[in-house]
């Protein structure tokens, strides 16, 4: 089987130079373990904060592991209770073909065997990017009705989830985005407010104009995206971080926001959270979603990429600002 292994930490962008393809053999099944076949993979960018050395919420990837990603499949083999072949798992796998998968927190059973099973749709929204969605909005964020809420990245897998999980609560939507494209997606096919270009646009500037001020912000990308919602904050407004990708390529720690005493002024709340202690109501969450997609309510959109190889440029389209929506790697089917 092939697959992708770290060869060196990238600065930057990552290069084929940073890694490696490889084919291994199959891996040998012990006791409890299941082979998963990875139908699709999901590119989020916590997949490239995971390959510099700072431990974060997971630890590293190790140089000459396999780059780690979400993916979604069938199992093929077993020597696992909880699994039978055929049935249909996500997992916290990497960037190979197949993957060994145990009765863990980083696997969950999604069906028994169904040809027809939506796996790129579970993780686009039923998994963990509409949980996070789902969780940051609602619950940390607390959206309420007539609420002037603010969504950075908001044409990415994570950001136009909650947007839309906003407007379900009636409130009032700005998506920030990062071409005149995405701003027009935003506004004409999920129905936000407004949008905000914040590579042409000064965004406090207009935040002003649409807003004027801001009761919860979901933040996805940190840096100066963040510094200029601070500045337009409500009395008792929420910010939620959720993600930070405008750092992700760093080198040197980001500075802090210099517009944090707003905090203060306007007597506000900042709260970080991770959908990872939250794993065990995945499926809870899913099934609200799923109700919202049925009814016609939330929709989501794959940026679809095929085939292993192409996973470094669809990595790097999270952070050029080429991805909408949830970017996502097909696989072939397994010999």
């Amino acid at each position: 089987m092939e697959r992708i292994v770290l060869r060196r930490r990238p600065e930057g962008l990552v290069t084929w130079d940073d890694v490696e393809l490889v084919t291994v053999d199959l891996p040998e099944l012990a006791e409890g373990e299941a082979l998963l076949h990875n139908e699709v993979m999901a590119i989020d960018a916590s997949v490239r904060s995971w390959l510099s050395p700072a431990k974060g919420y997971l630890p590293p990837v190790e140089i000459g592991e396999a780059v780690r990603c979400s993916s979604a499949g069938r199992i093929v083999a077993s020597r696992c209770d909880a699994y039978a072949v055929g049935d249909v798992v996500t997992s916290l796998a990497g960037w190979e073909e197949y993957s060994i998968v145990r009765d863990d927190l980083f696997t969950t059973w999604l069906s028994e065997p169904d040809p027809g099973y939506d796996t790129t749709g579970y993780l686009s929204l039923y998994g963990s990017t509409g949980c996070t969605a789902y969780i940051g909005m609602v619950e940390v964020g607390r959206v309420a009705e007539g609420d002037t809420v603010v969504v950075s990245a908001a044409a990415g897998a994570t950001g136009s989830i909650a947007a839309q999980i906003a407007k379900l609560h009636g409130a009032r939507v700005i998506g920030i985005a990062g071409s005149d494209e995405k701003c027009a997606w935003l506004l004409d096919e999920l129905g936000l407010d407004g949008a905000i270009n914040h590579r042409t646009e000064d965004v406090s500037a207009r935040i002003k104009e649409l807003g004027p001020r801001v009761d919860l912000f979901f933040d996805n990308v940190g840096g100066p995206v963040l510094d200029a919602v601070l500045s337009r904050l409500a009395m008792h407004a929420r910010v939620v971080l959720c993600g930070a990708i405008s750092t992700y390529n760093d080198t040197e720690k980001a500075p802090g926001p210099s517009n944090y005493l707003q905090l203060i002024q306007q007597r506000a709340s900042m709260t970080g959270f991770l959908s990872l202690d939250d794993i065990p109501r995945f499926g809870e969450i899913g099934e609200h979603l799923r109700r919202w997609e049925r009814e016609g309510r939330l929709r989501y959109h794959a940026d679809l990429y095929d085939g292993l190889r192409s996973s470094v440029d669809a990595l790097n389209a999270m952070f050029t600002g080429a991805n909408t929506g949830k970017v996502v790697i097909r696989l072939a089917d397994p010999a």
